[in-house]
């Protein structure tokens, strides 16, 4: 085992195992490649993970993949020939972790399965990516976000009242599970520093999805409220949504008595305060329409700019709604350091999106964009002492 410096990313120690495509246990292993950990991708001879051909292309290479996939090395191995499944068996016994999405029940057949591989490597943390997870009565069904998004209950709540059913505009369900077997991967590092032996993470899609509905449990468990979609607003405050302006929306949230007044004050709106219709926030809930109606009177006779500088200088939370365009030049995050370009073997630098993870002494990694597919096969192989493969397309 490699013994990290005592400035190097967290998990510089650690070694991970990816076999999967798409976004959960892919986006996940980024994770921990961000958070320092080795990690070597087994795809597919010839085709490789299918985000590889997700267009826009540049040079012939995925941009959704090189920025997906940053920080990896990429090895090329047959699962379903036996000198790549033995490649594979090798990789993972110098391993420390395991990462997969495929369809439930597929690495079992393999042989790859964690019962088939903790006997001999008891300090293995596996983790497993799914629709539904690895039991259950829909286990074996495809699950993709979209079907987690309809069935966790989050496509009943997004969007605005009336309208057809919307799901939330990132595929929410693949990247929280994604987060949540790199969190649970870390955890059980740290037991595992404790107890000398790893263990199996079951993370799906759908039960990620489910977790997210804090606010909603509160409603259904506390009177049997039935959520909804609400647009932009908060189940449970107001104002907290986008108002318009003369040239488009902002968003604000005046969700404390003393914000509520500052608001107020910010907007010339004082008389709203003795007002008894919005004398707290649950009467201001229960006359929402009226509350914004009588917000948008002042907001829409002003620019989007003019009412954030007054409701900033205010101190009220607030914030234009940016298109991605504007997000991804966004000088606060320019002056943050947040963007930074991955060096490619074909494409020279490549712009990727950073870790939201600061570290005061141990700073995340900003290692290469997303490998060319069999990369590393002959680099890695030979460097861990396993046979070179050869035949059924591997390198």
């Amino acid at each position: 085992m490699t013994v990290a410096s005592p400035t190097a990313p967290p998990l510089s120690d650690i070694t991970v195992i990816e076999i999967g495509s798409f976004v959960a246990a892919p986006w996940a292993a980024t994770q921990l490649a961000d958070l320092g950990a080795r990690v070597i991708k087994v795809e597919t001879p010839g085709t490789g993970d299918f985000v590889r051909a997700s267009a826009p292309f540049v040079d012939g290479e995925s941009s959704a993949f090189v920025r997906l996939h940053r920080g990896k090395e990429s090895v090329e191995l047959d699962l379903k020939s036996a000198p790549g499944l033995a490649a594979v068996r090798a990789l993972i016994a110098r391993a420390d972790v395991l990462v997969e999405n495929l369809r439930p029940g597929a690495m079992r057949r393999l042989g790859l399965g964690y019962e088939d591989l903790a006997a001999d490597h008891p300090r293995l943390v596996y983790a497993s990516a799914s629709g539904w997870g690895q039991d259950g009565p829909l286990a074996d069904q495809p699950g993709l976000d979209i079907m987690a998004q309809a069935r966790s209950g989050l496509m009943s709540v997004t969007g605005h009242p009336g309208q057809p059913p919307a799901k939330v505009g990132v595929p929410i369900c693949d990247l929280m599970c994604a987060m949540y077997v790199a969190l649970g991967v870390t955890a059980a590092l740290r037991e595992r520093d404790r107890t000398g032996l790893g263990q199996y993470l079951d993370v799906s899609l759908h039960e990620a999805g489910v977790s997210l509905g804090v606010w909603e449990a509160g409603r259904w468990f506390g009177d049997g409220t039935v959520p909804g979609p609400l647009g932009s607003t908060h189940q449970a405050q107001a104002p907290y949504q986008a108002v318009v302006t003369a040239d488009g929306y902002v968003t604000l949230g005046a969700s404390t008595p003393g914000l509520w007044r500052s608001c107020c004050a910010a907007l010339g709106l004082d008389a709203l305060v003795q007002d008894p219709r919005f004398a707290d926030n649950s009467a201001r809930m229960a006359h929402r329409d009226e509350l914004i109606a009588e917000i948008e009177a002042v907001t829409g006779t002003r620019s989007t700019e003019q009412v954030l500088a007054t409701l900033q200088a205010a101190g009220v939370p607030c914030a234009p709604i940016q298109t991605y365009d504007q997000v991804f030049t966004d000088p606060v995050l320019v002056e943050r350091d947040f963007f930074w370009d991955a060096p490619h073997p074909t494409l020279g630098p490549v712009r990727q999106v950073g870790s939201p993870m600061r570290f005061s002494r141990t700073p995340v990694r900003r290692g290469g964009a997303g490998p060319l597919l069999g990369g590393s096969t002959e680099a890695v192989l030979t460097e861990l002492g396993i046979d070179p493969v050869t035949g059924g397309g591997d390198v």
